[in-house]
């Protein structure tokens, strides 16, 4: 093993240790608090601005010297009922350095006070915000992690199908597109993933839909038609339940006829860009990730 593997091992293992000394708590108000701990705060060089997008609270996100023309439109997981500025806002700080971009921040409604389709309608008003303002579709990249991969596939879905001109790219960080779990992985690497589990995935599942049909395009986007989806980014960790996940929403990408682009980063966790300050292939995953934000919007 080269003294470069041995660090990374080091530093992935740093961080499945703090996620399991740090179990989620009970309740959704709590869990919500232990979320925003967990972020790590946006870098001094970054202006943030609130933004109030038609009704939806968000943050603009400028790194110093930024193309001001492209923008990084970014939906932070959390299972539709956790996350928030907070919690995403210094990670969403170090994409939009990456893309040489700025990034709205969407700090869209959750579950279980707002249940499915919320979150995708807030996304939808955030997007046509930024075209309404200026913003040129062709220059928007949406991004997402875990449920918010997942919702930013079901945004294009849903502004593709209302008439509107989509964006120019989209990645998707550990998306989480099916609401049934269906997937292989979602039971056989249940053992190797600190981050998430069966019983956890099934159980926001219910709280997000409340009632409503799993298989729902903009709920589940691996039900939904695909095609017209821009250049597409996937990265999934190899250790990840919603691997299965990633993997079929590649597939029925290509099938659809998108530019896709999925890769899996051996040894890495759920969204393992949350741990970039600590973390090396965090950080070398937000830095291929820009690029990509920059090699599709012109950058």
């Amino acid at each position: 093993m080269s003294e470069a593997t041995e660090t990374s091992g080091k530093e992935i293992d740093a961080v499945i240790a703090l996620i399991e000394a740090n179990p989620f708590a009970e309740e959704v108000a709590d869990v919500r608090i232990q979320f925003d701990a967990m972020g790590a705060p946006i870098a001094d060089d970054i202006t943030v601005e609130k933004v109030d997008a038609d009704g939806v609270p968000c943050e603009m996100l400028t790194p110093a010297g930024a193309d001001i023309d492209r923008v990084i439109l970014y939906v932070h997981g959390g299972g539709y009922v956790f996350g928030s500025l907070v919690s995403h806002g210094g990670t969403v700080g170090e994409f939009a350095k990456a893309g040489n971009c700025c990034a709205l921040n969407v700090g869209y409604r959750l579950a279980p006070e707002h249940p499915y389709p919320a979150a995708v309608e807030d996304a939808c008003t955030a997007y046509r915000y930024l075209v309404k303002n200026g913003t040129a579709p062709e220059k928007i990249t949406i991004m997402g992690d875990s449920a918010g991969g997942g919702l930013a596939i079901a945004t294009i879905v849903a502004l593709r199908d209302a008439g509107d001109t989509g964006p120019g790219a989209a990645v998707c960080l550990s998306p989480w597109v099916d609401l049934e779990g269906t997937g292989d992985s979602v039971t056989t690497r249940a053992d190797v993933d600190p981050m998430v589990n069966p019983d956890m995935l099934h159980g926001i599942a219910a709280t997000y839909l409340a009632g409503a049909e799993a298989k729902s395009p903009t709920a589940s986007p691996i039900h939904a038609n695909l095609n017209g989806l821009p250049p597409l980014l996937i990265q999934v960790g190899e250790r990840e339940v919603l691997y299965s996940d990633a993997e079929a929403l590649a597939t029925k990408a290509k099938i659809a006829g998108a530019d896709v682009t999925f890769e899996e980063w051996p040894e890495m966790i759920h969204v393992w860009h949350l741990f970039f300050p600590m973390l090396t292939e965090a950080r070398d995953a937000i830095k291929r990730a820009g690029e990509f934000v920059i090699e599709k919007t012109g950058g």
